[in-house]
């Protein structure tokens, strides 16, 4: 991708060349949740933990590949959003930076409004992409990674149990699986390279790995260590498009 060569042009110190960025734009994984807390009656606080965030993490590797190379990364990831959140908010939390690569990552809420929420979602996620395209930005789409595949009896708060119980029937029930199916048909037909996480997490549950004791949260935040099977396929998709 042109991102890698920009990057390896600004590690050569010519005067004149930009510093690229790189920005994120997703949900609450992407901003950085991971433990939930209760913080008042009927709703959750997050621990937030920037340093372990998988573009946190980005940019690590891609500072340890090219040493002499700055890199602005950009978090634009917001608890709780969809890709109709992250559309209305795009040229503010986005487009303001002029990123040189955008990485989308959004599934994770939306498939839990159902399957009535498909057209929303992809026609969303059509708006997200051409706008970056005309902007100037490449583009990555990131699938989010599993959610709970059972209740877990360490759930906490106990009131998370409800939206665990909503995260596994969407996902047994192939909602969220169609969502991500025709979003990367979406990517497809824009010539937009596809991170597949949420292929490789699937391919773990498969090879009998518990997903869900990867889940700091028993439902969809992926536990820090895991944020760097992220980063590292981000980085690869980078290289090899």
């Amino acid at each position: 991708m042109e991102i890698i060569k920009k990057i390896s042009e600004k590690s050569k110190n010519i005067p004149g060349v930009k510093v690229p960025t790189i920005a994120f734009l997703g949900d609450s994984v992407t901003q950085g949740c991971f433990e939930l807390y209760m913080e008042a009656e009927k709703w959750f606080g997050s621990v937030n933990d920037y340093k372990n965030v998988y573009h946190a993490r980005v940019k690590e590797i891609l500072n340890l590949l090219f040493p002499s190379a700055p890199i602005n990364i950009i978090n634009a990831g917001v608890g709780g959003e969809s890709a109709a959140d992250g559309y209305t908010r795009l040229s503010r939390d986005v487009l303001a930076y002029s990123p040189d690569l955008t990485v989308v990552c959004f599934g994770l809420n939306d498939c839990c409004f159902g399957r009535e929420n498909l057209e929303k979602y992809l026609m969303s996620l059509d708006g997200i992409f051409k706008e970056l395209r005309a902007a100037g930005s490449e583009i990555i789409f990131m699938t989010p990674n599993m959610m709970n595949t059972y209740i877990s009896y360490r759930i906490d708060p106990p009131m998370l149990k409800g939206n665990a119980e909503r995260a596994m029937k969407v996902q047994e029930e192939g909602i969220f699986e169609l969502f991500l199916d025709e979003a990367k048909k979406l990517c497809e037909k824009y010539n937009i390279p596809v991170c597949d996480s949420h292929k490789k997490w699937k391919l773990m549950y498969e090879n009998g790995v518990d997903v869900t004791e990867l889940l700091s949260n028993r439902v969809n935040h992926p536990v820090r260590e895991m944020h760097l099977l992220f980063a590292g396929m981000l980085v690869n998709t980078m290289f090899e498009n």
